[in-house]
């Protein structure tokens, strides 16, 4: 199966992800961003901890 027919078979099962950054010292959801500072969060680099 690929991604997009798993993704379409368990639909019902989904559930909305709220994804949370540090910003300004305290957390908020990206999803309440304005336009310059949703397209400030798509630039950011992720990194992995070793």
């Amino acid at each position: 199966m690929s991604k997009n027919e798993i993704l379409t078979a368990l639909r019902d099962k989904r559930q909305k992800c709220t994804v949370y950054t540090r910003v300004m010292g305290y957390h908020r959801p990206v999803e309440s961003f304005n336009i310059g500072k949703t397209g400030e969060h798509k630039q950011r680099l992720q990194f992995i901890e070793r």
